[in-house]
């Protein structure tokens, strides 16, 4: 956790990562397009990991070989960590895949960019972004489960977070994406108290899937500094859930006024940009320099237009070091039993 005192003064950070929306507003700056021969070695790929192993979870690095676009998603890493934080990757032939064949692709793409890191209490490594029939009120809810609704500016649990679009509804459900850098780097200058408020460790709501026997609850700053580096996790519904309950640290007005700061700074517009997603394009995210949140959108179920997006959390090799609530836990409960999500969205 943060080591903040109370003479604690926080500083700007990776004044490099900093972006506004006017910077990033041209979708060519961060839409990198397959070319033909890249979707060639990625249709080899596929075939060489479908002959290795029927099994997702069995399938690596070594396994899906990429020889000429292998080096090209290396730069991305990079620009995901030290530079932009996100990026829009166009191109994985839709109309000729199966669903798994999209699903191992990006599997695949995904191995280049990091290690699997488990995204909740069932052990989905490769999950599923759809309308799972939950409602946005329900407790025990999480984003990915909540269809038609849009979803705050937040972050995910991991160092990258990566989305793969399998399929459109009829409308809507634009992808929003936010600097966090920037974000904080203005608290920092505008209101230093209110960012130091939130280096402290902050409670987050479990959504129920905690372990057994565990508070509902756990306590984590939004803010981090390792070295020179910023790590931030923000998930404001979150913070705010686990007010239900009555073991939870009680969030402070200092802490409560500067969530609504970042959030309202978050959708004033000046440091965020929307995408729009064709099915076949992925997205990859990183958490702790970018938030995402989507727009509402509409389904048509007995047209079979429903939106399904495939998600992977990923461990980075880029960040050779990292805040040990940071670290992917593999030996958490949530690791115990590791599964890929094969959710059909059209029943």
């Amino acid at each position: 956790m943060s080591a903040v005192t109370p003479d604690f003064t926080p500083q700007v950070l990776e004044t490099a990562c900093e972006w506004a929306a006017a910077q990033v507003s041209d979708p060519a700056k961060w839409t990198e397009t397959l070319s033909a021969a890249e979707v060639e070695e990625l249709t080899a790929a596929v075939a060489h990991a479908q002959a290795a192993s029927d099994n997702f979870l069995a399938i690596g690095k070594v396994d899906f070989p990429l020889p000429t676009l292998g080096p090209r998603l290396n730069a991305i890493e990079k620009e995901l960590i030290d530079g932009r934080g996100f990026v829009r990757i166009r191109g994985l032939p839709r109309d000729r895949w199966t669903n798994d064949q999209m699903s191992l692709a990006y599997w695949g793409i995904g191995a280049h960019l990091g290690k699997p890191w488990p995204q909740n209490a069932k052990g989905h490594v490769l999950g599923d972004v759809t309308d799972h029939g939950k409602a946005p009120n329900d407790p025990t809810s999480r984003g990915n489960e909540v269809g038609l609704v849009g979803l705050d500016f937040h972050c995910d649990g991991s160092d990258l977070v990566g989305l793969m679009c399998l399929q459109t509804g009829v409308s809507g459900g634009l992808s929003a994406v936010c600097n966090s850098v920037a974000l904080h780097n203005r608290l920092v200058r505008e209101r230093p108290d209110l960012a130091a408020e939130l280096y402290k460790p902050q409670p987050f709501d479990y959504r129920g899937e905690q372990a057994p026997g565990k508070p509902g609850w756990y306590l984590m700053p939004v803010f981090t500094r390792h070295g020179d580096r910023l790590f931030i996790r923000l998930i404001r519904p979150y913070i705010l859930a686990s007010q239900r309950h009555a073991d939870a640290p009680r969030l402070t007005d200092k802490a409560r006024e500067a969530l609504t700061w970042m959030q309202d700074m978050a959708e004033g517009g000046a440091y965020s940009v929307m995408m729009d997603f064709q099915p076949g394009d992925m997205q990859f995210i990183n958490n702790y320099h970018v938030l995402h949140g989507r727009t509402s959108y509409e389904d048509d179920r007995a047209a079979g237009k429903i939106r399904h997006l495939k998600r992977l959390w990923l461990e980075t090799e880029v960040l050779a070091e990292r805040p040990p609530q940071f670290v992917n836990r593999m030996g958490s409960h949530w690791a115990r039993t590791l599964t890929v999500s094969r959710m059909d969205a059209g029943k």
